[in-house]
């Protein structure tokens, strides 16, 4: 199947390939900076993005937007000209901050889930930055689109699908998530797009729109494009390349894992998510574990409720205290089975 670049307004992707946003800390300016080299669109995740500077425990949100720009400058040194987004998840507190951050450092593409991006186009404005929600059903895409329209009159730059099949945090129960070949998920992408098509005629624009989730190899994407799609988003098959930002430990969990490891949690945010099964998990399991500080990363978070600080079990994970660490992946990490370069995977699906 042929493969069109990627147009999002006058940005183009050589290789119609997104490289989804994970953090804590899994995919900065490193992995983001070597995808967009390689003909694709890298993406930083903000989540908890400063975990590496001095005062983040004192004080997470200067921290963290410094770690943003830190990052997105590392990703344009090696995007040798090439497309670099973030990741913005519209349930982090202070969203409309990091939003700015990203924009005054010159990122081309903001994508937004975990939540509705209702006021995303405000603050863009007078921009060059386009803006791309993730949606997981026609449902939220309409409700997304309606408003944009009715307030801004503006319509999406792009549009990621994120199917059942996707790591970390999920848009659906648990319910939909144990019988996914009940949710016929390809008539929904298909239904997604179509709905795209007419707000593409009603302002004038092309309005791509990717998969994301359970995306692979080559067949996967194939079979995304014989949809409709006029791309695909990968998560997953990034994590074990040389230049992933996370640790060797990280890398080499992936590697490990069978595909009975690979289970639904529940996140302490308040939705569920895909992880690998780790003594970490046995233990939250079994007993609530202790909570030092807070690091105010989620809006959704209770801290005297919930069983485990989602932010340090990450910067656990991603440090290489894998034991002590959550593991969020995707359905399809069970097929990692070698560390290999960013540069070969884009050949491979070139």
């Amino acid at each position: 199947m042929d493969r069109k670049p990627l147009k999002i307004g006058e940005l183009t992707a050589r290789i119609p390939v997104i490289q989804g946003g994970m953090g804590v800390g899994v995919s900065l300016g490193g992995l983001a900076g070597s995808v967009a080299a390689a003909g694709g669109v890298g993406v930083i995740s903000t989540a908890q993005i400063g975990w590496r500077e001095e005062d983040f425990k004192k004080n997470p949100m200067d921290a963290n937007f410094r770690a943003v720009k830190k990052e997105i400058a590392k990703a344009r040194e090696l995007a040798q000209g090439g497309i670099i987004g973030v990741n913005i998840m519209v349930a982090t507190q202070h969203y409309q901050d990091y939003v700015k951050t990203a924009v005054s450092a010159g990122i081309d593409l903001i994508i937004s889930g975990a939540g509705l991006p209702i006021d995303l186009p405000r603050m863009v404005e007078n921009t060059k930055t386009k803006i791309a929600p993730i949606v997981s059903s026609l449902k939220s895409l309409h409700v997304i689109c309606k408003m944009w329209d009715r307030k801004y009159h503006r319509a999406p730059d792009l549009v990621v699908i994120e199917g059942p099949k996707a790591g970390g945090h999920l848009g659906f129960t648990k319910e939909e998530l144990s019988d996914m070949e009940a949710l016929d998920y390809d008539s929904v992408i298909r239904s997604i797009i179509r709905q795209t098509k007419e707000y593409e005629e009603k302002f004038g624009k092309e309005i791509p729109v990717v998969v994301a989730g359970g995306i692979f190899d080559r067949e996967d994407m194939d079979h995304a494009l014989s949809l409709g799609a006029d791309g695909v988003q990968m998560g997953t098959r990034f994590v074990t390349t040389y230049e992933c930002d996370a640790s060797p430990a990280y890398k080499q969990a992936y590697l490990e894992a069978e595909k009975e490891d690979i289970c639904i949690v529940q996140s302490p945010v308040g939705m569920p998510g895909r992880a690998i099964k780790n003594a970490f998990m046995e233990r939250v399991q079994a007993e609530r574990q202790p909570i030092p500080y807070c690091y105010h990363c989620i809006t959704t978070c209770r801290p005297k409720e919930i069983p485990y600080c989602i932010t340090d079990a990450l910067v656990q994970a991603v440090e290489g205290n894998v034991d002590n660490g959550l593991l969020f992946c995707g359905a399809n990490a069970y097929r990692c089975r070698r560390l290999e370069h960013v540069k070969d995977i884009f050949q491979e699906l070139a």
